[in-house]
């Protein structure tokens, strides 16, 4: 697992033993961030929940973006992030906050500041849903931001939910990714 391109390209990142992450192949990274690209270059503020190793926010960041916040649950995952920031070079520009995904969602309420937030939470994770549905209503971004989800391909996401439209999905094998962006329309009372 490497940085594609960008200011850090080239350099090999860390990941933790076993199988407690599961972090996005070179090659769906690939697709996906030339997917990103399309849509204007990789800039502002960078939320990356479920970070794992974070390769994706790390990306984000050699890419251009201003700064990136990293959220994962487990320490010794967090020491990885922390590890793989300092070898980029890009340690400057990341915060790495070890703590639950739906806790600092609840801190962070009402922030609108993130440009672009990455999600790749456990395949499995019966909370994914949940999740997008939180970030979309509860304020971490505003209206144009870009709210992409790794996930299963046996995870069928809806092309829109509160808030969200997805503009994009894409299969590679046993990998997706679903790209939606926050609207700018206040939810419907009845929702």
């Amino acid at each position: 697992m490497r940085v594609i391109t960008g200011k850090a390209k080239g350099h090999t990142l860390k990941a933790p033993k076993g199988l407690s992450t599961r972090p996005m192949l070179d090659k769906v990274k690939g697709s996906l961030f030339s997917i990103l690209e399309g849509y204007g270059p990789i800039r502002g503020r960078v939320l990356d929940l479920y970070a794992g190793t974070g390769s994706l926010g790390i990306e984000c960041l050699s890419r251009g973006a201003g700064a990136a916040d990293f959220v994962e649950q487990s320490a010794h995952v967090c020491a990885i992030i922390a590890d793989n920031l300092r070898h980029t070079k890009l340690d400057q520009l990341g915060k790495v906050h070890c703590m639950p995904v739906d806790r600092f969602l609840q801190i962070h309420r009402g922030g609108g500041h993130y440009d672009i937030i990455v999600m790749d939470p456990p395949y499995a994770d019966p909370q994914i849903e949940h999740t997008l549905t939180t970030v979309a209503t509860i304020g971490v971004g505003h209206p144009g931001s870009l709210l992409v989800i790794g996930h299963s391909p046996r995870v069928t996401l809806a092309d829109s939910y509160p808030k969200l439209s997805r503009i994009k999905f894409r299969r590679l094998g046993d990998s997706c990714f679903s790209i939606y962006e926050l609207d700018g329309e206040p939810p419907d009372e009845a929702e």
